[in-house]
């Protein structure tokens, strides 16, 4: 694993995100494979289930709990790093900020999927542009 992914430079791009590993840099590469297929990096993180599933009939309108659609194990390593970035690291990041905010409002389960989700967009729009995780703010990088 190491050498596959020390040998690849759109890994190594995408390891400069805290907590993304070899493991998630591996999968979500190989499950995205050409970057260009995606209209936009919002349809990546809908790729892989990291979007709310939503009900609507008439006047109600009840999103749901996340839809689940697309590959279980893309969407479970994106889960750990962001698990890992909102629980374990110690780097300022706004996305790991953003995190937290949302942990306060809405628990700790529904911002690592927002987080998840945000980091998905992220790593895409990292690949297409060819830049590296900007430490300082996200503002570098037009995903969100």
């Amino acid at each position: 694993m190491k050498r596959a992914a020390s040998h690849d430079e759109v890994c190594m791009r995408l390891l400069t995100v805290p907590d993304v590993g070899m493991i998630a840099a591996l999968t979500f590469k190989a499950a995205v494979d050409d970057p260009l297929r995606f209209k936009s990096s919002r349809m990546v993180a809908a790729h892989f289930g990291l979007t709310p599933r939503r009900y609507q009939s008439g006047e109600s309108d009840n999103p749901g709990r996340i839809s689940r659609a697309g590959d279980r194990d893309v969407r479970s390593t994106l889960y750990s790093a962001a698990n890992a970035m909102l629980m374990r690291t110690m780097a300022a990041s706004q996305l790991k900020s953003w995190g937290m905010r949302l942990m306060r409002t809405k628990g700790r389960r529904r911002a690592v999927v927002a987080v998840a989700r945000k980091l998905a967009v992220l790593l895409h729009r990292m690949w297409i542009e060819n830049t590296e995780f900007p430490f300082e703010g996200l503002e570098s990088i037009k995903c969100f």
